[in-house]
C-alpha cells in the first residue's frame, strides 16, 4: 500500500497540471449537470418497510386509490380575539370566505371548513379548516401557495389570528445559514495557528472546497433520480468539509516533516502520500464502512444519507491522494514555515526532534497510566449516564421555533382541542373477510372508542367497495407522550380478539404511530448495525496494525466516547440542560434516526484518529523503538496535528448547531461533543495509558495469523528500505522477532 501510494504521490507531483485540470473538468461537468437537473422530490417509497404503520399506510393507498393522504395539506387555525368567538357573524363570514377561496385552486383536492366538520373548540375561541392538495408539497406551484397565502391574509385583515400547520406552506429547514462559512473560518484560524503559514493553511481549505463542490454537485445532479433531499446534502456537506480538511492536513503536515529532514519536494511528496496517505485510506475506509453499514437498518432515507456521506468521504480521500500532492508540486516551498524556507536542512532536522507539548503530555501519561485510565473511564462513564434515559421519537412542529407559524398553529390546536389533537391515530379496518363489513367495522370502532386514553373517534369512511374503512382516533395525550405509546400498544392488543369475533382486522398508522414504530425498529436494529460495523472495522484495524489488542482497545474507546456523546445529547435536548444557550426552544424525545446515525459517524471518526495517531506509534515501533518510546515518538509527530484536526471537526460540526432543522442541530451538537471526547480524552489520554500498561503485548500477533493477513505496510517500512519496492518481511516486522 505505502509503495503504491508513494508512486501515486510522485506521479501527481510530476503531472500536477494534468491532475488539477482533471479535477477542474470533473467539478465543471458535475456542476453543469446539477444546474440542468430537475429538483429532487420524494419518490413515494416506503419510509421503513415492515413496520405496522407503514403496512397500514400502504393498505390505505391500495384500498383508497386517489386518496389525498399522500398529498400536501394545510391546517389553517383561526383564533378569535380576546373575549370574542370564532362563531360570531363577522368571524364566521371571514372564515367561510377563506375556505371558499382556498378550495378554488387548480391543485386543491378539497377544502373543509370548521363549521362543516364541527372543528370548533368547546369555548369557540379556536377553529380550524383543512385544505388538501392533489400533489405533494414539493410539487405545489408558486401560484397555488400565493393564492392560499392571499386568502389567509384576508382573514387576518378581518381581525382573526390565523396560523398555518401542515406541509403545504411549511418553512424550509435551514442548515444554519452560514454554517459552512463559520466552519471554514474557524478551520482557517486553527490551520494558521498549526502551520504558521497562509499557504499551508489555505491548501487544505482549497482542496476541501473542491471535494465538497464535487460531492454536492454530484448529489444535485442525481437527486431527482434517487430522491435525495436537502438533509441528505447537508450531512454530506458536513462530513465532506470536516474530513476533507483533516485528510489534506495530515498529508501536508507529513510533507513539511519530510522536507525538514532534508528531502527534496518530489521525494517528500511521495513519502507523505505513501505514509500519511496510507493512514488516510484506511481511516476513510472505516468511515465508509460505518456509513454504508446504515443500509442494514432498512430505512431507505437513512441508507441514502449514509451513501451520500460515504461518497463525500471517498471524494475527500481521492482529493488528498491526488489533488493535494499536485498542488504541493505547484508551490513546493510556500507551505513551509517562514524560518524553514530561510534555514538550512540541518536546522529543520534538529527542530523536528525537539520535545513539544505532545511528547511532554505522553511522558506524563506514561508515568501515571493507571490514574489517567481511571479518570478517563470515570469521566466518560458519568457523562454517559443520561443515555440510559434516552427516549426516541420524531419531533414535529412542536420542536420548531415559536417564530414559525407551524409551531404557533400546533400550540393553538393543543390549547383549543387538547394535547392529543396534534397526533391523531389513523386506523384502517380491513373487513374484506367479514360476513357483514359494516357491522364488523362498527364493532371495531366502538371497541376502540371505549379504550382508555381515547378522547374521540371519527365516523368511519368506507372505500368504494365497502370492505375497508378509515377512522381517526384522538388520544388524550400528546404525540411524544409515553402514555400515547402505551395507548397504541393497547389498541393493537385488542386486534386478535376483535378479529376472532368479527372477521375484520385493523392496523394503526398516522404520524404518531409511525414515529412509535420507527423508534422501536431502530432500537432493534442498533445491535445488528453495531455488530456489522465494529466487526468489519476490527478486521480492518487488525490488518492495519497487525495487532490483536489495539483494535479491541479502539472499539472500547469508541463505545466510551459515543455513549458520553449520547448522554450529552439527552442532557441538553431531552432534559433541557443548557438548551437555551443552543437555541433549543422545545425539549423532548431525541429524533429516532439521530442515535444510530450518530453512532455510525462517530465510529468512523473515532477510527480516523486511531489510525492517524497509532499508525505513527506503530511506525516507530516497527523501526525499533521500545513500546514506551514508540508512544512518545507517535505523539511527537502526530499529537499537534490530531489536535488541530479535532479542533477543525469540532468547529465545522458546531456551525450546524444553528440549524432550524431539529435533526441537523442535534447531530451537529452530538458530533462536536463526540469528537471532543474521542480526540482529547480517548485518543490523547486513554490510548497512551492503555498502550503503556500493555507494553510489547500491545503489538502481539500470533505467527499463524501474521502469515494469513495481507501486508499493507501502513507504517511505510518498505519506503524506508527501498522506495521502489518492499523490504524483506523480517525488517518490516521486528515485533515477530521479539516474540
Amino acid at each position: 500500500m505505502a509503495t503504491f501510494l508513494y508512486r501515486m504521490g510522485r506521479i501527481a507531483f510530476r503531472r500536477r497540471w494534468l491532475v488539477v485540470l482533471l479535477w477542474a473538468v470533473l467539478l465543471g461537468a458535475l456542476g453543469a449537470g446539477a444546474a440542468k437537473a430537475p429538483g429532487a422530490s420524494d419518490d413515494g417509497t416506503s419510509f421503513m418497510p415492515g413496520i405496522e404503520a407503514q403496512k397500514a399506510f400502504d393498505l390505505i393507498g391500495e384500498r383508497f386509490p386517489g386518496s389525498d393522504a399522500d398529498g400536501a395539506s394545510a391546517r389553517i387555525v383561526f383564533i378569535a380575539a380576546d373575549g370574542e368567538k370564532v362563531t360570531a357573524a363577522d368571524n364566521r363570514a371571514a372564515i367561510d370566505k377563506l375556505v371558499d377561496e382556498a378550495g378554488s385552486g387548480s391543485q386543491v383536492a378539497s377544502a373543509t371548513g370548521p363549521f362543516q366538520a364541527k372543528a370548533v373548540s368547546e369555548d369557540a375561541s379556536t377553529a380550524y379548516a383543512t385544505v388538501n392538495f392533489k400533489v405533494k408539497a414539493g410539487d405545489l406551484t408558486d401560484s397555488s401557495k400565493a393564492a392560499l397565502e392571499k386568502s389567509i391574509d384576508g382573514a387576518r385583515d378581518a381581525g382573526l389570528t390565523v396560523e398555518v400547520g401542515g406541509d403545504a406552506l411549511a418553512s424550509q429547514p435551514s442548515a444554519g445559514g452560514t454554517a459552512e462559512v463559520i466552519g471554514f473560518a474557524l478551520a482557517a484560524v486553527v490551520l494558521l495557528i498549526t502551520f504558521g503559514s497562509l499557504a499551508a493553511a489555505g491548501l487544505p481549505l482549497l482542496t476541501a472546497v473542491v471535494g465538497v463542490g464535487v460531492t454536492m454537485a454530484g448529489i444535485m445532479a442525481v437527486g431527482s433520480v434517487f430522491g435525495l433531499t436537502a438533509t441528505t446534502g447537508t450531512l454530506a456537506s458536513m462530513l465532506g468539509i470536516a474530513v476533507g480538511i483533516d485528510y489534506a492536513l495530515f498529508v501536508v503536515s507529513r510533507y513539511r516533516e519530510e522536507r525538514a529532514r532534508g528531502r527534496d519536494a518530489r521525494e517528500a511528496t511521495g513519502l507523505a502520500v505513501g505514509t500519511a496517505g496510507s493512514a488516510v485510506v484506511f481511516a476513510g475506509l472505516t468511515v465508509v464502512i460505518a456509513l454504508v453499514g446504515l443500509a442494514v437498518v432498512n430505512v431507505p432515507m437513512l441508507t441514502k444519507m449514509g451513501m451520500c456521506a460515504a461518497g463525500a468521504v471517498v471524494v475527500a480521500v481521492l482529493v488528498a491522494l491526488t489533488l493535494v500532492p499536485a498542488l504541493l508540486g505547484m508551490w513546493p516551498d510556500a507551505v513551509l514555515p517562514r524560518r524553514a524556507r530561510k534555514a538550512d536542512n540541518g536546522a529543520g532536522t534538529r527542530a523536528s526532534a525537539r520535545d513539544d507539548g505532545g511528547t511532554r503530555w505522553a511522558r506524563f501519561v506514561l508515568r501515571r497510566p493507571v490514574a489517567v485510565l481511571l479518570v478517563c473511564v470515570a469521566g466518560l462513564g458519568a457523562l454517559a449516564l443520561p443515555a440510559a434515559q434516552l427516549e426516541m421519537g420524531m419531533p414535529g412542529a412542536e420542536s420548531k421555533p415559536t417564530s414559525t407559524t407551524e409551531r404557533r398553529a400546533y400550540d393553538a390546536l393543543a390549547d383549543g382541542f387538547g394535547a392529543g389533537f396534534n397526533g391523531p391515530l389513523t386506523i384502517v379496518v380491513d373487513a374484506r373477510d367479514a360476513d357483514e363489513p359494516e357491522t364488523a367495522v362498527t364493532t371495531v370502532v366502538e371497541e376502540i372508542k371505549g379504550t382508555e386514553g381515547v378522547v374521540s373517534v371519527s365516523p368511519a369512511r368506507f372505500n368504494e367497495d365497502g370492505d375497508t374503512a378509515l377512522v381517526s382516533a384522538v388520544p388524550a395525550t400528546g404525540p411524544n407522550d409515553e402514555r400515547t405509546k402505551d395507548l397504541v400498544q393497547s389498541i393493537r392488543a385488542e386486534r386478535a380478539g376483535l378479529e376472532a369475533d368479527t372477521g375484520a382486522t385493523f392496523e394503526v398508522t398516522g404520524s404518531t404511530a409511525m414515529n412509535i414504530d420507527v423508534a422501536q425498529a431502530l432500537k432493534d436494529a442498533l445491535v445488528p448495525y453495531l455488530t456489522v460495523i465494529v466487526g468489519l472495522a476490527l478486521v480492518l484495524l487488525l490488518v492495519v496494525f497487525r495487532s490483536v489488542l489495539v483494535p479491541v482497545k479502539a472499539a472500547f474507546g469508541f463505545l466510551l466516547s459515543v455513549l458520553a456523546a449520547l448522554g450529552s445529547v439527552v442532557a441538553v435536548f431531552q432534559w433541557g440542560w443548557g438548551a437555551e444557550l443552543l437555541g433549543v426552544e422545545q425539549t423532548g424525545p431525541i429524533m429516532s434516526l439521530m442515535p444510530i446515525f450518530l453512532v455510525g459517524i462517530v465510529f468512523g471518526l473515532a477510527m480516523d484518529y486511531e489510525v492517524f495517531l497509532v499508525s505513527r506509534m506503530r511506525e516507530a515501533y516497527a523501526h525499533g523503538d521500545r513500546p514506551g518510546q514508540a508512544v512518545v515518538t507517535g505523539f511527537r509527530h502526530s499529537a499537534r496535528v490530531v489536535v488541530a484536526a479535532a479542533a477543525i471537526m469540532i468547529a465545522v460540526f458546531s456551525g450546524f448547531i444553528g440549524s432550524t432543522e431539529s435533526m441537523i442541530k442535534t447531530i451537529g451538537f452530538g458530533l462536536a461533543v463526540a469528537v471532543l471526547f474521542d480526540a482529547f480524552v480517548v485518543r490523547m489520554a486513554l490510548v497512551p495509558a492503555v498502550l503503556a500498561l500493555l507494553g510489547d503485548k500491545a503489538w502481539w500477533l500470533p505467527r499463524w495469523l501474521d502469515r494469513l493477513l495481507p501486508d499493507v505496510d501502513i507504517e511505510g517500512t518498505g519506503l524506508t528500505a527501498d522506495p521502489s519496492g518492499p523490504a524483506d518481511h523480517a525488517a518490516r516486522h521486528p515485533e515477530t522477532a521479539r516474540t
